[in-house]
């Protein structure tokens, strides 16, 4: 059975998460300081390190191997069991966030649980449990799926619901994969084109005036409209503008690993959010390609597992999956490169971050145990097993 695993795909989320690693033992060391400074001065660190980030970042790498590998050499068909009450506990727990004394802020947002030592972020997990779920409804309604009342409305309300509590922590990164991601396994699984489109607009009308109510959100799309304004760049365009004098410090070869000026304290949250615009700075434009051509890869081969996926379910699971990690890291590279208001997502393998590294790796597994099972003959079987139960449909 790991003979026909995708060893390209699995080659290049290794790669990515091992570089990932290495480029936070560059961008934190400030960052890492400052913080264990803090604590020393709490009593909790008997002396500042420059590795504070680096080694919970390591940690994360072990943690979300090992549960990538679970889920690797876990049969895909197990999720489909399981879909719903995996679904409906990380409901639970995105409504459980807004509980005081269990919720843990981090910012403006109310996204994170606190569990002893731990945090988590139930949104992150969101992504995947909703993929499962989605995908088991999409395929029991196969024949439905583009018909206004048994397709469209079902999915709208589906929609809703997992991304209204999202909306009102406020995390707009979050709200816009979920949209993404359910929007793209509506459209393949054979939702007519405009029910995708209004879809879209629901989500859109019902969801950001709730995201727009906090008003750091509003400055970040006046950052955003507004870049050329001096008093707004300075302000609340900061974070920006400094990604900005990242990346175009850079060039084509980069200053050198570990000799970026703007991780200084002039770039806010370089080891997570902004950890491209470092990378863009110490390894410059030509190696960045490389990293995006690895993302790349990692997107054509996704999606190749999915077209010869062997059943309708695995089909759309590896869809799911694909997407997500597809637009993330646009969404994210966008953001640091001012073509998209600030998000607060993470950049997939690279940022630090143990609920997003933990829930992307344990797709990957999932993704990379869909390809143990993909073959062009199981993909043509599974489309004419579809062919033929559309056929019945009609002849009924």
């Amino acid at each position: 059975m790991f003979r026909r695993m995708d060893l390209l795909l699995a080659g290049v989320t290794v790669v990515l998460t091992l570089f990932g690693l290495a480029m936070i033992a560059s961008v934190s060391v400030f960052e890492s300081y400052q913080i264990t400074e803090r604590l020393v001065a709490q009593g909790t660190m008997d002396a500042p390190s420059n590795s504070f980030y680096l080694w919970r970042s390591f940690f994360h790498v072990l943690l979300g191997m090992g549960a990538g590998f679970l889920c690797m050499v876990t049969p895909y068909r197990l999720w489909e069991k399981f879909a719903m009450p995996l679904f409906g506990l990380t409901l639970l727990l995105l409504i459980i966030v807004f509980l005081p004394g269990i919720s843990a802020e981090y910012g403006t947002a109310h996204s994170w649980l606190r569990i002893g030592p731990f945090s988590l972020q139930p949104s992150e997990f969101l992504k995947l449990t909703m993929i499962f779920y989605l995908a088991l409804w999409l395929q029991k309604r196969e024949q439905e799926i583009s018909t206004w009342k048994e397709g469209f409305l079902p999915f709208a309300s589906l929609l809703l619901v997992s991304t209204f509590l999202v909306a009102i922590q406020p995390d707009l990164g979050s709200f816009l994969v979920l949209s993404a991601i359910a929007v793209t396994m509506f459209f393949v699984a054979g939702g007519n084109i405009f029910h995708v489109i209004l879809g879209s607009s629901i989500a859109a009308v019902f969801g950001m005036p709730l995201i727009l109510q906090k008003q750091y959100i509003r400055n970040r799309f006046m950052a955003f409209l507004r870049p050329n304004d001096p008093s707004i760049a300075e302000s609340i365009g900061f974070q920006i503008k400094q990604a900005l004098i990242a990346v175009g410090s850079g060039g084509p070869f980069g200053v050198g690993y570990g000799k970026s000026i703007q991780k200084f304290g002039y770039l806010p949250e370089v080891q997570a959010d902004m950890i491209f615009a470092a990378m863009a700075e110490e390894l410059g434009f030509l190696r960045l390609m490389i990293i995006l051509g690895m993302y790349g890869i990692f997107v054509w081969r996704g999606y190749t597992v999915a077209r010869c996926a062997p059943d309708r379910f695995g089909f759309l699971v590896a869809t799911g999956i694909t997407t997500w990690i597809a637009f993330q890291a646009l969404l994210n590279i966008a953001v640091t490169l001012a073509l998209f208001p600030l998000t607060g997502l993470t950049l997939p393998f690279l940022s630090y971050g143990g609920s997003s590294l933990m829930s992307i790796l344990m797709g990957t597994g999932i993704l990379l145990n869909i390809s143990m099972h993909s073959t062009e003959e199981a993909a043509i079987a599974r489309r004419s097993r579809r062919k033929s139960g559309m056929l019945q449909k009609l002849m009924t």
